[in-house]
């Protein structure tokens, strides 16, 4: 990216003569002066008068100094920041993730990241809606994202962990010892419904599953008003393993009599465009994950 003739041509112009440049920058004589012809050509311009013993600039070799060293510095800038990103030794990675994903996974991968890369930063964003998820990262609202369906925007992903759905009841219920949830009760017990924007959460492949139509009573949108509606008594729900490692209110959970399970991936827009330090969290995210269910 650094251009050769820029640093031929002002070597050069430092040291008088293209035997001096040619030590200073480890070519040799010829390969300056190669180098320097080019540039001429180029400009259509003669930068040097070559005289025995060395060279100095012609007026129009003054005139273009100047200008030669202000593009020469700011390519080499570039070209270093260049060599940090592809290093992953800076730049910020914007990463969605829905609320269980944001409370259970991220604090622990961000942690294992930024300690190997220091340098880069992260921005979290909490969305739960997994529509707007995946239109974040198509837009580059989000460089990356945990996500259960990428394939509505046919996002590059791989895949992370599958995720049991499971029913959670009131601690009191009838069933709450039982060692599944049976399929009839899916049907005839009240259901407390997760649902963002309108739109039915990956919870409801629970059902289509069984095979059976839930008995809908109430609906929220949140994980979180969902448990306390349930350990309320007003009814029965179905959420991830994920958001019940640390449950904030009392809950029964069961397996379903049939299980049914939700895949989670880390998706970005595409691989082949995606930053090195989306890369590197990517490639953090994939061990800690496989580290911690010991895949």
């Amino acid at each position: 990216m650094a251009n050769q003739r820029y640093d031929a041509f002002l070597a050069a112009a430092r040291c008088g003569s293209f035997k001096g440049a040619a030590a200073e920058l480890g070519y040799t004589q010829a390969g300056i002066s190669y180098l320097v012809n080019a540039l001429e050509q180029e400009l259509g311009l003669t930068l040097f008068l070559r005289e025995y013993g060395g060279v100095r600039l012609t007026t129009e070799g003054r005139e273009v100094l100047g200008l030669v060293q202000a593009i020469n510095a700011d390519e080499h800038a570039l070209a270093t920041r260049v060599r940090e990103l592809s290093h992953r030794e800076g730049g910020l990675v914007r990463v969605g993730a829905f609320t269980s994903a944001a409370i259970e996974w991220f604090p622990q991968i961000a942690k294992a990241f930024l300690a190997q890369y220091p340098k880069i930063d992260l921005k979290l964003l909490c969305i739960d809606d997994e529509e707007e998820l995946v239109e974040a990262t198509w837009e580059g609202r989000a460089d990356c994202a945990f996500s259960v369906a990428p394939e509505r925007r046919s996002l590059d992903a791989v895949p992370l962990h599958t995720d049991p759905l499971l029913v959670v009841l009131p601690p009191d219920h009838p069933l709450a010892g039982a060692d599944t949830f049976p399929t009839e009760a899916l049907e005839s017990e009240p259901y407390v419904q997760l649902q963002g924007n309108a739109r039915p959460s990956e919870m409801e492949a629970l059902f289509e599953a069984n095979g059976v139509t839930p008995n809908v009573r109430f609906t929220v949108d949140s994980d979180y008003a969902v448990m306390s509606m349930v350990s309320a008594g007003l009814g029965f729900s179905v959420l991830p393993s994920l958001i019940l490692a640390r449950p904030l209110f009392p809950l029964a959970v069961l397996p379903p009599e049939r299980p049914c399970a939700r895949e989670i991936y880390l998706a970005v827009r595409s691989w082949d465009t995606a930053s090195a330090a989306t890369r590197a969290f990517a490639e953090v995210t994939e061990r800690w994950v496989a580290e911690r269910y010991g895949a």
